[in-house]
């Protein structure tokens, strides 16, 4: 960071004292750095009567030290307009020789014309260049024209120097504002808050001074001259200082239409408000045009009380301010430059919100009616606030002029970004990607309708239960909603979703994603289209599977059945289902009907089954079946034994059976045994059936009979197959994790 201390208090212009009687050493030590007799060639450009307010300063002290600097000016933008005043005289009227006057406005009203004007400038302006070749070129602000010639010097390879970046402002003129400051190559601002933005934006350190705004050192000195002669040209004779107003106001090129109306608003309140007001012009942007067309409609130029006016010169300009009872508008002036006076100011929309303002500042940030800003002039009319020195402190041309100096033409050109310390950037690891590539897994049970974000490794980071509702309707907006919600809460989690699978009870047809029919513990659910709405709404792929299969997947995936080329998974829950693996693929069978494992018959004289047949499994051990029977013996008052209790309203289920059975019950142990033989017998059929190497008891009934299963095996099975493994899953929840498993193996096939 270059922090340059100023000399002593310099004569408040152009400083020619201290300019003239630098050391002969100084002189010589530059010459030597950047080439003998080599003078700095700097070209500075200004496109309106704001930025020469803050360029004018520099150029006379540039001027003055003719040892080190030759200066080139280029005027274009709106200084060559009429309609604008012609400002170009100003600057000849300053003695200052204009190299290039550039045409590069096209007239219009609206934001295509700010465009228009930028090409033309970027036409126009390499010729220029190109006939000037300079060491540097002085670029301030947030104007759309400063873009047009910041881009092009970059192109060109010309050094930048931008004035006044890294403040904070509202519309467009913010993001040009930092466009420009990512195309120069130094930075000279005004306050310590910008200087920081500077920071925070990767700017170099040392490329960046602190220096003040140049305008400053002419507006700390200039109460003291003859002002009621201006203030009488400008306003009449009869005029008082501390008894008109100033009201610049500009559009507002990102909401033009608001900034119009706000305009007449003002125009409004002021006329109420009584007082004499100078009027000045709007800037050269969108919707000028419709804001004169608004102070015509008025009468504003022929109304007695306002003075409507083109342009101002500077120095006129600043005495204005200075006495002014108050200043109204939009205009960075109000907030910046008048805060030196401590003349009260009215900042009326969004156009300067972000700017640091001195306490002489009221903001108006809306107003629908006249009344507020009626009531702001009511409030700050002929108020003295104290001197506010924020943006300077009147030395900023010495410390920019030595910031000139010290720039050594033999750096590299190219810009060098300080950027903050950050992590590694693990993008690229496999773990990290494995980790944050994730699915949306849909469970639909008999009860609940769940869904997870769930990760590559298998983690649930995120998990939704509703009530799984009665109709089809209302099911698929559920489920809809569910998925939308956590999709978003996807983007928190750092995870980043492949597809959607869907683990539902009944038939499915996996490859159109259409579950067939179900089971009767979900109704209306039959000929149901699950891929074609989810995928829709969510842009997403989406799988869809019976529940059984699933569990059979996520065992692959996840647990015991990894890496194992034939298993079986048997889910031992509210039904009875299940899951077939052969050669690491899950079979559905030529109807999308192979693994109905529940529905194996064990016994023909068998209890009823909800499929309606008799002797299945799963009317023997399912969830269901174990109720049923537990209800039977509570009925007959003989559930219930020693060591148990029941609330009155508690509902019967297979927990109780079991419990019974663990405290003596021999009723219950009976039940449960024969539940068991049955699964065990459909199991030794299965083990005859594809003679898979592992069979996975999953469910919540898995650790009740993995015992008695392999009991059967042992007494009912060829010899060739009592050596298969019958295991526990160790997975806390199967059903998400084989709908996640869906996605999660298939994302690059749509079919399996």
């Amino acid at each position: 960071m270059l922090l340059l201390s100023p000399p002593p208090l310099f004569p408040p212009l152009f400083q020619e004292v201290y300019f003239k009687n630098l050391s002969k050493q100084k002189q010589k030590e530059v010459m030597e750095k950047n080439g003998n007799n080599h003078k700095l060639r700097v070209c500075v450009a200004t496109c309106n009567r704001a930025d020469y307010s803050k360029l004018a300063p520099i150029m006379f002290g540039i001027k003055a030290e003719p040892q080190f600097f030759e200066l080139d000016v280029v005027v274009l933008g709106s200084h060559l307009i009429d309609d604008y005043g012609n400002t170009y005289r100003m600057i000849e009227q300053d003695d200052f020789d204009i190299h290039t006057r550039l045409h590069t406005i096209v007239r219009g009203e609206d934001e295509a014309a700010m465009v228009e004007s930028v090409g033309l400038a970027l036409v126009k302006l390499p010729d220029v260049l190109n006939r000037l070749k300079p060491d540097i070129m002085i670029v301030h602000g947030d104007r759309f024209d400063a873009l047009a010639l910041a881009t092009s010097a970059a192109l060109m390879n010309i050094r930048i120097l931008h004035i006044e970046g890294g403040e904070v402002s509202g519309t467009i003129d913010d993001s040009i504002r930092h466009a420009i400051t990512k195309l120069a190559h130094y930075h000279v601002c005004c306050t310590r808050s910008a200087e920081q933005h500077l920071i925070a934006m990767c700017e170099d350190h040392d490329r960046i001074l602190l220096a003040g705004c140049p305008s400053y050192d002419k507006l700390l000195s200039a109460k003291n001259k003859d002002y009621m002669s201006i203030i009488r040209i400008w306003l009449g004779e009869d005029v008082k200082t501390r008894d008109y107003i100033v009201a610049l106001q500009h559009p507002v090129t990102t909401d033009i239409k608001h900034s119009i109306k706000m305009f007449e608003l003002t125009l409004d309140a002021l006329i109420s408000f009584n007082k004499r007001t100078l009027v000045l012009f709007p800037n050269v942007d969108a919707g000028d045009k419709e804001m004169v067309r608004v102070m015509r409609k008025k009468g504003i130029e022929h109304h007695p009380n306002f003075r409507a006016v083109k342009h101002v010169p500077f120095d006129q300009f600043i005495q204005l301010v200075a006495h002014a009872g108050c200043m109204i508008g939009n205009s960075s002036c109000g907030v910046r430059e008048v805060g030196a006076f401590g003349t009260p100011v009215i900042n009326l929309g969004t156009r300067q919100t972000g700017r640091e303002t001195g306490e002489n500042v009221l903001h108006v940030r809306d107003a629908d009616t006249q009344d507020k800003i009626l009531h702001a002039l009511q409030l700050q009319f002929g108020k003295q606030y104290p001197c506010s020195k924020i943006y300077g402190d009147g030395n900023a041309v010495p410390r920019i002029l030595k910031f000139l100096r010290s720039i050594d033409l033999k750096e590299p050109l190219q810009k060098k970004f300080c950027f903050p310390p950050v992590k590694d950037n693990i993008s690229q690891d496999i773990d990290h990607i494995l980790e944050t590539q994730s699915a949306l897994a849909v469970d639909l049970g008999g009860t609940n309708l769940r869904v997870a974000i769930v990760s590559m490794k298998g983690e649930i980071v995120k998990k939704y239960t509703q009530l799984n509702p009665k109709t089809y309707e209302d099911r698929l907006e559920l489920i809809l909603k569910m998925c939308v919600e956590a999709a978003s809460e996807a983007v928190n989690v750092n995870c980043r979703i492949l597809g959607v699978g869907i683990s539902t009870g009944g038939r499915v047809n996996p490859r159109e994603g259409i579950v067939l029919h179900s089971t009767k513990l979900i109704q209306e659910w039959s000929s149901v289209d699950l891929r074609t709405p989810i995928s829709d709404a969510l842009h997403l792929p989406v799988w869809v599977d019976n529940d059984g299969n699933c569990a059979a997947l996520a065992e692959r995936k996840f647990g015991h059945g990894k890496g194992i080329e034939n298993f079986v998974t048997l889910i031992t829950g509210t039904g009875i289902g299940g899951g077939i693996v052969h050669q690491h693929e899950l079979i559905h069978g030529s109807s999308f009907c192979a693994a109905e494992l529940g529905h194996i018959v064990v016994s023909l004289d068998g209890p009823e089954c909800l499929c309606g047949s008799q002797g299945c499994i799963e009317a023997y051990a399912s969830g269901i079946a174990l109720q049923r029977e537990a209800k039977k013996l509570h009925d007959e008052d003989l559930l219930l034994v020693e060591g148990m209790s029941m609330k009155k309203e508690e509902v019967v289920s297979a927990a109780h059976l079991i419990q019974a059975a663990k405290l003596g019950n021999t009723k219950a142990d009976s039940i449960l045994r024969t539940a068991a033989t049955a699964l065990g017998l459909g199991v030794v059929n299965i083990l005859h059936t594809v003679n898979p190497s592992l069979v996975i008891l999953s469910g919540v009934l898995a650790s009740h009979y993995v015992n008695a299963v392999k009991d059967v095996i042992n007494r009912q099975a060829l010899s060739s197959v009592k050596t298969v493994d019958v295991v526990v899953s160790n997975l806390a929840d199967p059903a998400l994790l084989g709908a996640a498993s869906l996605v999660l193996d298939y994302t690059t096939r749509r079919i399996y």
